[in-house]
């Protein structure tokens, strides 16, 4: 896809790219839609549609098709990410003409299982907009049966083509599990109850901030490796219809790369 198109994202009025192309406002069609717009404007009320002022129609443009496959997707999560690290942000899909667009239907192309770490946000380190991402946010990317269900929604609800298990430098949960086991300490209430579900990841090759380091990678891989074993997800794997692939965010440098 052409990310450096500047009709890739469109600004101002354009249509939300993965709401499909405008219609025309010709004949019958345009009948419908005044039809429609005067039926809309007597629900909200007058005050309302006097609130929007009248604007010069524009061209439409062929706006580029949603990600259909695991490598569109994330192609297209990475060439978001090239722009974020290199200051170079879009900051897509928030007009009003795509707040409009989203309040009748959702098209995200990419569920993305991150950390609730407030560096990370998967909207902006990816430079996406509304409607374009799924975000499920756990301490260390733990899975739970609300979890699960999150991303399974996503992907077999919505079709959604990838999931990204999205781990990042400086982890504070992967630290509080790695020192916990360390210590042979018990972590407060529902804490311990993550650093339980990271422990299994542990890198006891390295030691110190090494260890935390790479029990980072091992974490991702953890987790992708338990919802490749889903039978539902495993089943679209096998047909092509849906990656699942771990990555790891660089506070560093703000850079994604995928782990192997």
């Amino acid at each position: 896809m052409n990310t450096d198109s500047a009709a890739h994202r469109g600004a101002g009025r354009e249509p939300h790219p993965f709401a499909g192309p405008r219609p025309t406002t010709d004949g019958p069609v345009r009948r419908t839609l005044l039809r429609t717009a005067l039926t809309g404007a007597a629900a909200l009320g007058t005050g309302l549609a006097a609130a929007r002022p009248a604007t010069a129609a524009t061209p439409t443009r062929s706006a580029p098709p949603r990600p259909g496959t695991p490598d569109e997707a994330w192609r297209e999560l990475a060439a978001g990410n090239r722009r974020w690290c290199t200051y170079r942000e879009r900051h897509p899909h928030e007009t009003p003409a795509v707040r409009r667009t989203l309040t009748t239907a959702q098209h995200p192309f990419a569920v993305v299982l991150g950390c609730i770490d407030s560096r990370v946000p998967p909207e902006l380190v990816f430079d996406q907009g509304l409607g374009d991402l799924m975000t499920v946010r756990t301490a260390g990317e733990v899975l739970d049966e609300a979890v699960l269900g999150s991303v399974a929604y996503g992907v077999l609800e919505l079709g959604i083509p990838l999931v990204v298990v999205l781990g990042h430098q400086s982890c504070g949960a992967v630290r509080a599990a790695v020192e916990a086991e360390e210590s042979g300490g018990h972590l407060p209430a529902h804490i311990q109850y993550l650093a339980d579900q990271i422990s299994p990841a542990i890198d006891h090759g390295e030691e110190g901030d090494a260890r935390i380091d790479a029990t980072v990678d091992a974490n991702v891989r953890l987790v992708r490796s338990k919802l490749v074993a889903e039978p539902d997800l495993a089943a679209r794997i096998t047909t092509g219809r849906l990656g699942i692939v771990g990555a790891r965010y660089e506070l560093t440098d703000q850079r994604v790369h995928r782990l192997a």
